[in-house]
């Protein structure tokens, strides 16, 4: 057993490993799997090509054939600044270096800034599927601005031979209608090309900030999920919830008791299971943002997501700043530590 598991397992994660969800049951919802393709994309519209490069990415790195995955995201250099991203570990400013750790971590796939996969696509691209990420928020305009712009194009991204693209919406803020209709067009645009689509369904608004952040309430994040769904992601990336009730609280849009009481409960892996509704019950993948790097505990911090997302019935995590801001050594234990979870049977869902 992954030591790091090991320690989770007989300390803070007795809770969560001994759960068992009374919401939405498991048998409604389409689990992932190593057939998840053939049950739940082969009556959709995706091409033979997205459904060929959903499988690379399900099939890549030590998770190959489990029905999860696990990606390293860094598009942080434009999210963060660079200097906010990479001066803990300057490596990370050479791309190469972005690739060479989630292919040595095992990942299922790297997403990452037309740049950094452009510079090293033709050395690269066939050894581990490209995600490229097109829109960010630039951090220089002052003052700040909750808003997503493209810094890249479509056929770029197939021109490298990218397997998926990836696009973020600030749901919630002011450009997010445009933000929609934008990445509506790359999302078309990609499956037609034969491209699978990730999305980054964040939410962004001042006002959602209240006598808690509901930026990552399940109602919300949930809402956010099924927007996202709509405009035919088909893979979606997620903070995990740290909280409900955000409509009743803000007292904004339209909701249902039940999303309170027979839908969820505080605990995390139901408020994770209520996002998972939101992605047509499964019918796209959830996966989990790793969240930003906190040190010692990232190790523990991330199995206990890792965990999390497992037992709601997501599908993997995406892990950048824990991994990327330590040594190649230790940024490689960290990703195999949540592989680990989803390759351990004794982690089952809730």
């Amino acid at each position: 057993m992954n030591k790091h598991i090991e320690i989770f397992k007989n300390g803070a994660g007795v809770a969560l490993l001994s759960h068992t969800c009374e919401t939405v049951k498991n048998e409604d919802l389409h689990l992932p799997g190593p057939d998840f393709l053939d049950r739940v994309f082969i009556n959709s519209d995706r091409s033979n090509n997205v459904l060929n490069n959903l499988q690379r990415i399900r099939n890549g790195g030590r998770l190959a054939g489990s029905g999860y995955m696990s990606i390293l995201p860094v598009d942080q250099g434009i999210e963060h600044s660079a200097a906010a991203s990479f001066a803990p570990n300057p490596a990370y400013f050479d791309p190469e270096n972005i690739v060479k750790l989630a292919i040595e971590g095992g990942c299922s796939a790297v997403a990452s800034t037309l740049g950094v996969l452009g510079i090293v696509s033709r050395k690269y691209a066939h050894k581990i599927p490209f995600v490229v990420k097109l829109n960010h928020n630039e951090l220089l305009t002052y003052p700040s601005k909750f808003d997503q712009i493209y810094f890249g194009d479509v056929q770029q991204a197939y021109d490298m031979g990218a397997a998926a693209i990836g696009a973020t919406i600030y749901f919630g803020s002011a450009e997010s209608t445009r933000q929609i209709q934008e990445t509506t067009e790359a999302f078309r645009l990609a499956h037609e090309l034969g491209m699978a689509t990730i999305l980054w369904c964040y939410l962004r608004n001042e006002a959602f900030k209240a006598d808690k952040d509901y930026h990552t309430s399940a109602d919300l994040t949930g809402q956010a999920n099924h927007l996202g769904v709509t405009i035919e992601a088909d893979i979606i990336k997620q903070k995990l919830p740290t909280n409900n009730g955000g409509f009743k609280a803000l007292k904004f849009g339209k909701t249902h008791d039940k999303v309170y009481s027979t839908l969820a409960t505080d605990n995390p892996i139901d408020l994770t299971r209520y996002q998972l509704v939101n992605c047509y019950m499964g019918r796209a993948g959830l996966i989990s943002s790793g969240g930003a790097s906190g040190g010692a505990a990232d190790f523990q911090e991330a199995i206990e997501t890792a965990v999390i997302n497992k037992r709601a019935g997501g599908s993997g995590l995406i892990c950048g700043r824990k991994a990327f801001q330590r040594s190649m050594g230790d940024g490689v234990e960290l990703l195999n530590a949540i592989q680990d979870v989803y390759l351990d049977r004794e982690i089952t869902i809730a």
